[in-house]
């Protein structure tokens, strides 16, 4: 159990030396990162149609170099890295649909299955990336905390305590927004 505390103190100190312009601890940072970047993209593309042809080590890969390419951001921890890498995997795999269903003219959007616990409805088979994004859209005007709550929660897998550490919140008021953001979410989707 030492060794996750250890990577994850070591992770923050490399974040935080980026931040203030080390730029060579990037070579460092990359393996300590990568295992849990490949998970987040895993995770991401296993709730994909069968047949998705983006890979995995295409989603990090694309993933990284944003992240990389980030200038201004003051890394406060590692799972602020997490929640951010989560958030550019949403919008690479939301350009990848929007893409996807341009070159089909019209056709279905791609369905990126929403597992019951998440929206708290059992049998949900699954729905379309695009209405998804749209709904937090819509969800982040109404409640931006909320939107964060889920990118963080379902897009990054972060734990209550993470999303409670990554927005300065209670692990309550993680729970309850969490449970709130689902059944609205579940709400606009099914319209």
């Amino acid at each position: 159990m030492e060794q996750p505390q250890q990577n994850s103190k070591e992770i923050t100190e490399l974040l935080r030396a980026w931040s203030d312009g080390e730029a060579e601890v990037l070579d460092a940072l990359l393996p300590l990162v990568y295992d849990e970047l490949h998970r987040q993209a895993a995770r991401f593309l296993r709730r994909e149609r069968v047949g998705h042809t983006l890979q995995t080590t295409a989603l990090i890969h694309e993933a990284y170099l944003k992240l990389i390419d980030q200038h201004e951001v003051n890394w406060q921890n590692r799972a602020h890295f997490f929640g951010i890498a989560a958030q550019a995997m949403r919008r690479i795999l939301v350009d990848y649909a929007r893409q996807r269903h341009r070159e089909k003219r019209g056709g279905a959007g791609r369905d990126l299955p929403l597992e019951a616990a998440t929206l708290a409805v059992s049998g949900e088979k699954g729905i379309d990336l695009e209405a998804l994004d749209e709904a937090l859209t819509r969800l982040a005007a109404m409640d931006k905390r909320q939107a964060r709550i889920v990118e963080l929660r379902y897009f990054s897998g972060l734990s209550i305590e993470d999303t409670a550490e990554v927005l300065r919140i209670s692990r309550a008021t993680v729970k309850s927004d969490w449970k709130s953001a689902k059944a609205w979410l579940y709400q606009e989707i099914t319209k």
